[in-house]
């Protein structure tokens, strides 16, 4: 019995497990310490897996807890940025807009005007208003293109009046006519300001133009060597020249209307009413009133007579010279 168990054991053994190495053969507790060793491996390996797991979750949810809180610091940052946006915005409204005011006075500077007006004024004395008048203008830096005054007749004092035409320059013309009203009492004011500003344009262009085909008329004037050709470059330059003379008049014209505004002052005095002759009062008053209108009929008649006497008289000869004849001649 005892043989054939001891027979049958490693076979049994053969069969449930593989064939053991010397070390375990020799040491039969070293494999159950390399089992637990084993084990103590995998299971610390669970728990820094398990750690690692748990940390990662823990970060993920501080990350997710600390988003919220941070996304007002963003807000912040964000309205920041708006805000600064907003005020670069408005910064660049406001140069914008200042680049428009200047576009828009450099636009006016740049335009050619021409000003003209017509000032009425009732003064105590015209002519003494015109001599103050032509001071004005004259300190402003204009002058007096015509003048016309009329002192009145010594028994009219109420038909003197003065006139005069002013050259004033025009940034000084608001100044100027302030200075005028001072004078009297401003009855009428009247201004016109025209834009030339297209017509000088055109001026200097034509000019330019002319000043460019003079300047190549005058170069084939000089490689000219047959005679006709001479002639009619020399004919074409010569009508082109006085073609440029008076467009360089006209814009020199044109320019001293723009820079000296053209303003007519008209200065007249209060005319002298004369108060009627008060009514007769009472009987003494009445008498008195007809006396006189009495006299001043007889004076008129005493004309009406005056007139017509000679008449009567040289009538009354002719009469007598002619009635004597008539009658010898009857007989």
């Amino acid at each position: 019995m005892r043989a054939s168990q001891r027979s049958n054991r490693p076979e049994v053994e053969h069969h449930e497990q593989p064939e053991p190495s010397v070390g375990e053969h020799r040491h039969p507790h070293g494999r159950r310490r390399s089992r637990g060793a084993a084990w103590s491996v995998a299971g610390a390996g669970a728990a820094l897996l398990i750690a690692l797991l748990a940390g990662c979750s823990a970060s993920g949810g501080s990350t997710s807890e600390q988003a919220p809180m941070d996304a007002p610091a963003g807000a912040d940052s964000l309205d920041g940025a708006v805000a600064l946006d907003g005020a670069v915005t408005l910064e660049a409204g406001d140069e914008a807009e200042a680049g428009s005011d200047a576009a828009a006075s450099a636009a006016d500077a740049d335009r050619s005007v021409v000003t003209t007006g017509d000032v009425r004024i009732t003064v105590d004395d015209p002519v003494d208003a015109a001599a103050e008048a032509v001071r004005i203008a004259q300190q402003a830096g204009g002058r007096v293109d015509q003048r016309t005054e009329n002192p009145g007749a010594a028994d009219h004092p109420e038909s003197a009046s003065a006139s005069l035409v002013l050259r004033i320059p025009a940034d000084r013309l608001d100044g100027a006519l302030d200075e005028l009203r001072d004078l009297g009492d401003v009855t009428s004011v009247s201004m016109d300001a025209t834009d030339v500003s297209q017509q000088h344009d055109d001026l200097d262009a034509r000019i330019g133009a002319l000043e460019t085909s003079i300047g190549r008329m005058t170069a084939l004037l000089a490689e000219a060597k047959d005679i006709g050709d001479l002639m009619a470059v020399e004919s074409e330059l010569t009508t082109r020249q006085a073609e440029l003379d008076g467009l360089v008049q006209q814009r020199d014209g044109l320019d001293d209307r723009i820079a000296y505004s053209t303003l007519t002052v008209g200065l007249t005095t209060v005319p002298v009413v004369v108060a009627p002759e008060p009514a007769p009062e009472g009987f003494w008053g009445g008498l008195v009133a007809g006396w006189n209108a009495l006299l001043f009929f007889l004076g008129w008649v005493g004309v009406v007579v005056g007139v017509l006497l000679p008449w009567l008289l040289a009538s009354l000869v002719v009469a007598m010279i002619a009635v004597p004849r008539g009658r010898s001649l009857t007989t």
